[in-house]
């Protein structure tokens, strides 16, 4: 597929987008790129401020401009999109991608939404060859190949899959945007007009359509885990994470087994500790607004997967981030995923569909986040 450009990165002149485009000016190096949003001011303003070429294409399009959006995919190998919150803003350029054969990646934790696109969107995709990418943020690709990476050492290890994972967060620092803030704000709100979406966020397997799984722990009460080496308490994105990695689970033809169980939780000294452990809110913030430079590299990750056999047997892995979590690292992840998508992953390979970062780039996005975003994988204890 020929395209004018590799990536168009839509919602550039947004907090999380700027991050993106500076990241794609600085490293980008010989991928074709174009910023798009609504406004050719603002895009342009951003554009100078980050110090991008002055000759970076804009493109000008509105997210309910079905019209304008179906042409900037059409332009694209892959469409970057940024801005959120999804459920209100999604819609109509996931349509346009799916429609196209576009591939397509973006920040998205809402699940309500995602479910509702597969709905959607899966069957035209499938039939177009776009490859649909959520989540390709901290939510949900440190966990979804996490866990990918944890069970292939496992197997190399052991010589079988494990049917248990435990995901942990063992050191966070960052804080939280606005646009993240509107986010959950949404979700809450859509929750309030229909309750059935406070039992799809509660279900494992919501994103597996036609399959259900094991009971899977409870991820809603601090313990003691006697497997992990410390008490546990609720992490604050434990819900959408575990529905990636079923998903990705799902498309890997169960390739971890259909019984397979996975928890995260964050590691805590004892049971008083919160569900945000590391995350700093401090005043609330409006879209556009976040951690400052300093704050985002300040800021890091420490998440430990435990592969367990029914016999004792584990296997601990651990995946690491230089940058805060949600804006320093996601921004560098998001961007490599999308590159990834352009450059390493053969239609041959990997069709048409919706998919996460693990089943459709696994090998070849651990290979580039190690390379180039600040991400270390690595086996502890062996």
């Amino acid at each position: 597929m020929t395209r004018e450009f590799d990536i168009v990165l839509y919602g550039a002149s947004g907090y999380t987008g700027r991050l993106v485009a500076e990241y794609l000016a600085a490293h980008g190096g010989d991928v074709t790129w174009a910023m798009a949003g609504r406004s050719a001011a603002r895009l342009a303003e951003v554009r100078d401020l980050i110090g991008a070429r002055a000759d970076t294409p804009l493109v000008v399009a509105d997210a309910d401009d079905s019209e304008a959006l179906t042409a900037l995919a059409q332009r694209a190998a892959v469409v970057l999109t940024t801005a959120g919150p999804y459920q209100f803003y999604g819609d109509t350029l996931l349509a346009a991608c799916a429609k196209a054969g576009t591939d397509y990646v973006d920040l998205t934790g809402e699940s309500n939404w995602i479910a509702r696109m597969l709905g959607a969107h899966e069957a035209v995709a499938k039939q177009s060859g776009a490859r649909i990418v959520f989540s390709c943020g901290f939510d949900s690709v440190p966990f979804d190949l996490g866990v990918w990476f944890v069970e292939n050492e496992a197997k190399k290890t052991f010589g079988a899959y494990a049917p248990r994972v435990r995901g942990r967060v063992r050191a966070i620092n960052g804080g939280l945007s606005g646009g993240t803030m509107a986010s959950g704000a949404a979700t809450a709100a859509a929750m309030r007009k229909d309750p059935s979406i406070g039992t799809l966020l509660a279900d494992p397997f919501a994103l597996t359509p036609g399959f259900r799984g094991p009971a899977q722990p409870d991820l809603n009460a601090a313990y003691e885990d006697k497997v992990t080496g410390s008490w546990v308490a609720p992490f604050m994105m434990a819900s959408i994470n575990t529905k990636a990695v079923h998903r990705s689970n799902f498309l890997l033809d169960h390739l971890w087994g259909k019984d397979f169980v996975y928890d995260e939780m964050a590691m805590t000294g004892g049971p008083e500790a919160g569900s945000a452990a590391g995350f700093s809110f401090g005043s609330p913030l409006k879209p556009g607004e976040g951690p400052t430079k300093e704050e985002r590299e300040a800021g890091f990750y420490d998440l430990l997967f435990i592969a367990e056999y029914p016999d004792g047997r584990t296997l601990r892995a651990s995946v690491k981030g230089d940058r805060d979590p949600g804006y320093g690292s996601t921004s560098k992840i998001i961007a490599e995923c999308a590159i990834c998508l352009a450059r390493d992953i053969g239609r041959d390979r990997v069709p048409g569909g919706c998919w996460t970062s693990s089943s459709a780039m696994g090998e070849a996005l651990v290979s580039r986040l190690q390379a180039r975003a600040g991400l270390t994988f690595a086996v502890e204890g062996l």
